[in-house]
């Protein structure tokens, strides 16, 4: 094998691991190549988060196609830019499963585009991977799901900034199911953690001036802020603020990871913001090196790597993973493979596992803190992180098929 970064590196677990995706793999019947249906994206007004969920598809299946594929065949992606809008999504994705036979539909940026697919993806028993964090609770026998979930990131989080800062938690989101969900776990872990919540403000995608909100977070006194904005317009709530000289310390566990708010906006715009997330670029470790280095150099105009770029990398290398324990890209052979026990692999944030109760992934999580120039600090790392809470309110998908998405107010049957 020729010096790349791969073979300098191969002493990693990460790059032992992802090797073996290819090596000593089995002829599978089908031939032709095995077909990634992917819907990102690459324009509207989730663009910067989208593009480089493309790129992450794009690196993980150039990668594995150069050491031979798997099961002896190379992975094709057939793409389609669905440009922020759920209509597309319905239509791409019935065009990807009943024109292209896609053996893996992979897609969405929004908790609202993804369940525009999911019933699609259920109807057909389409293979379906979401890989972005999101607000938890989606039980679905068909899908598998790479980002992080609130019970996993807010579980870290709350307490930390409650301890560190004080108890009185105010909450901006966005307004539809991502952030209003989210916020029930934010409350939720703000009791657990002995804190109060003194506000709580779900915003339009379509609001841009935040003068009334930040009126309402300076009458409101709290000691903390958690922001979950989401898409070009809310973005610029962090330059108003910061011109209206409010220094309440932030949090958030998608902004920063997702849209790099640090890297589009001048400093010191988040400064005294706190970052919850299982991958950012600034991570320094020898596993994120090398997908660093990997990424820059196929994508060199590249202006971050986000969380969610790295949920789609991993989520190619958990798919091929699957392809390979069952020997075939039959969709029912690769899901129940997935779902056998201990089914792990190394990743550029760590190692991540799924949970094969509710098929999320098991991760990493790193506390990054903004400094006044937007340089990022990493000064708390947890490790093994599981999705518990789906899993022990009763979705155990092994055993009982389902569907639906669950919230702590609404839990699975058991």
């Amino acid at each position: 094998m020729k010096k790349t970064w791969v073979a300098e590196l191969s002493t990693l677990v990460l790059l032992c691991t992802l090797s073996g995706v290819a090596v000593g793999a089995t002829a599978d019947a089908a031939s032709g190549p095995i077909k990634i249906g992917l819907l990102e994206d690459s324009t509207g007004d989730f663009a910067a988060a989208g593009i480089p969920k493309v790129h992450g598809v794009e690196l993980a299946v150039s990668e594995i196609n150069a050491r031979g594929g798997v099961l002896g065949r190379k992975l094709k992606v057939i793409y389609y830019d669905t440009q922020s809008d759920n209509r597309r999504y319905q239509e791409f994705a019935r065009r990807l499963i009943l024109q292209d036979k896609v053996d893996v539909l992979f897609g969405a940026f929004s908790s609202a585009s993804r369940e525009a697919i999911r019933p699609i993806a259920d109807r057909y028993k389409q293979l379906y991977f979401y890989n972005n964090e999101y607000e938890g609770g989606v039980c679905d026998k068909n899908m598998f799901l790479t980002g992080i979930v609130p019970d996993q990131v807010l579980s870290k989080m709350v307490p930390y900034m409650v301890k560190k800062f004080g108890p009185k938690v105010y909450t901006i989101a966005a307004d539809y199911n991502f952030g209003q969900i989210s916020a029930e776990w934010i409350r939720k872990f703000v009791e657990q953690s002995g804190g109060k919540m003194v506000g709580q403000e779900f915003i339009p995608l379509s609001v841009s001036q935040f003068n009334q909100t930040i009126s309402n977070i300076q009458a409101a006194k709290p000691d903390v802020l958690i922001t979950l904005m989401i898409g070009a317009n809310q973005v610029s709530f962090f330059q108003q603020a910061a011109a209206a000289n409010l220094t309440v310390p932030m949090a958030s566990f998608v902004n920063g990871p997702t849209f790099y708010e640090h890297k589009q906006l001048p400093p010191p715009a988040m400064n005294g913001m706190y970052i919850a997330a299982n991958y950012m670029e600034e991570i320094d470790t020898p596993a994120s090196d090398a997908f660093k280095k990997a990424w820059h150099a196929k994508f060199p105009s590249e202006k971050y790597i986000n969380q969610v770029g790295e949920d789609s990398y991993v989520g190619v290398y958990l798919y091929a993973h699957g392809v390979k324990k069952a020997g075939t890209t039959n969709q029912a052979a690769v899901i129940k493979a997935l779902e056998s026990p201990d089914t792990c692999i190394e990743a550029p944030e760590g190692k991540v596992c799924v949970d094969p109760r509710s098929h999320h992934l098991s991760h990493t999580i790193s506390m990054m803190q903004v400094e006044p120039n937007h340089s990022l600090k990493r000064v708390e790392v947890w490790a093994d992180v599981e999705p518990s809470w789906l899993g022990d309110a009763g979705c155990n998908l092994p055993v009982k098929s389902d569907h639906n998405q669950y919230t702590p107010s609404n839990p699975p049957r058991k």
